[in-house]
C-alpha cells in the first residue's frame, strides 16, 4: 500500500510516517517545505501549499490511502487563513482523491469542533457541532471541514474522522514547548481554582488510531461516514497534567493562580485588542481558552475501541516516562 500524509513532517504526521514504515507500507509526505527527519527516513516528499488544488492533486496522484493531518494550528490567526488552509484545503484534499480515483481517507479533526458551553463529561460522537467556538477560528474552521469530508463519503471514496484530544509526547511542538517557554518567564498561571478533569491522547496512541481508521476502510467495515474520539481513556486534571509535563521537562509545576472571574473579563478585551491593532503572535488571553482550561471535557471511546479495535497502547505514566527520557539525552 502507497499511503500520502498530508502534514508529513508535523508531529501527528510524522508519527503516522513511522508507524506505516514501520509495518512496510510506501509512504509520500506533503507540507509546504522539505524535512530532514524525513529524508533520513527515506521518505518521498513533494512540497506544495495546500490552498493549491494543483498541489494537491499532484500529491495525491498514484496513492492508494491518503491520511489528511495537516492544518492551520490553534490558537490564533488570521480568520482568512483558517478557512483557506482548513475549510478550502481539506476541500481540496476530497476533490483531488476524487480525480485521482483514491478511495480511502483518514481525516484528522479535533474534539473541538463540539466546543459549547456546556459541560462534557464522557461525551460520544452524538455530542451536536459547536456554533459560536467562542469566537474561536481553528474549532470552527475544523468543524465545517470535518463536516465536508464526512458529507464526501459515498460508495466510491470511504472516509474516517478522527477526532483526538490534546496530543502530546516527544516531539510536541505545540503544548509542552509553550508551558515551559511562559512557566520560565514567569508567565503560566491557573485560570480559577478548579483542576477540570480532561482527556489526552499519547502521540503514539494518536498514530497508532489513524492506521487502524485506514485498516478499517480498506477492509469495507462499516465506519466510512463516521466520526470518533481519540484519547487515552485516562481521565485526569488538566492542572494535574500540565504540571506533570513540566516536571518531565526539568520544570517546577505552575505556582501562580488568576482568579476566574478576572479571566473571563479579561479575555474578549485582550481578543478585542488583537483585532482592533492587528498585534502580532497569540493573546495570552481567549475566552476559548478560559473555557478550555476551566471546564470538564473527557469523552466515552466506546465506538472507537467497537469499530476500529482501539486500545491505547502507551499508558499516561509511561508515556511521561518517555517524555522525561526523551527530554534528558
Amino acid at each position: 500500500m502507497k499511503a500520502l500524509v498530508t502534514g508529513g513532517g508535523g508531529f501527528l504526521g510524522s508519527a503516522i510516517v513511522r508507524a506505516l514504515l514501520e509495518r512496510g507500507d510506501s509512504v509520500r509526505s506533503f507540507s509546504r517545505s522539505a524535512h530532514e527527519a524525513l529524508t533520513e527516513l527515506e521518505v518521498e516528499q513533494i512540497n506544495g501549499d495546500l490552498r493549491s488544488a494543483e498541489a494537491v492533486e499532484a500529491a495525491v496522484s498514484g496513492v492508494d490511502l491518503v491520511f489528511h493531518t495537516a492544518a492551520k494550528p490553534p490558537p490564533w490567526g488570521d480568520p482568512a487563513d483558517y478557512d483557506a488552509i482548513n475549510i478550502d484545503g481539506t476541500q481540496n484534499v476530497i476533490d483531488a482523491c476524487l480525480a485521482q480515483g483514491v478511495r480511502h481517507l483518514v481525516y484528522t479533526s479535533t474534539p473541538s469542533v463540539v466546543a459549547s458551553e456546556t459541560v462534557i463529561e464522557g461525551g460520544d460522537e452524538q455530542l451536536p457541532y459547536g456554533t459560536d467556538f467562542f469566537g474561536a477560528d481553528y474549532p470552527r474552521s475544523k468543524a465545517e471541514a470535518e463536516k465536508r469530508v464526512l458529507a464526501a463519503c459515498d460508495t466510491f471514496l470511504a472516509c474516517v474522522a478522527l477526532r483526538p484530544h490534546m496530543i502530546w509526547g516527544p516531539g510536541d511542538p505545540h503544548f509542552l514547548p509553550r508551558f515551559v517557554e511562559r512557566r520560565r518567564s514567569g508567565k503560566l498561571a491557573r485560570i480559577g481554582s478548579a483542576d477540570p478533569l480532561v482527556d489526552t491522547v499519547y502521540i503514539d496512541n494518536a498514530a497508532q488510531a489513524h492506521l487502524l481508521a485506514a485498516d478499517a476502510l480498506q477492509a469495507g467495515k462499516d465506519v466510512s461516514g463516521k466520526a470518533y474520539f481519540i484519547t487515552n481513556d485516562e481521565r485526569i486534571g488538566l492542572w494535574t497534567m500540565v504540571d506533570r509535563m513540566l516536571v518531565a521537562a526539568g520544570e517546577q509545576p505552575v505556582d501562580k493562580r488568576v482568579p476566574l472571574g478576572l479571566a473571563k473579563a479579561l479575555a474578549p478585551v485582550v481578543e478585542g485588542a488583537w483585532r482592533l491593532f492587528g498585534l502580532s503572535g497569540e493573546p495570552r488571553l481567549t475566552r476559548f481558552l478560559v473555557h478550555q482550561v476551566t471546564t470538564p471535557h473527557w469523552f466515552d471511546i466506546s465506538a472507537a475501541k467497537r469499530d476500529l479495535g482501539y486500545a491505547p497502547a502507551v499508558s499516561v505514566d509511561e508515556g511521561l516516562e518517555r517524555l522525561r527520557s526523551a527530554l534528558s539525552s
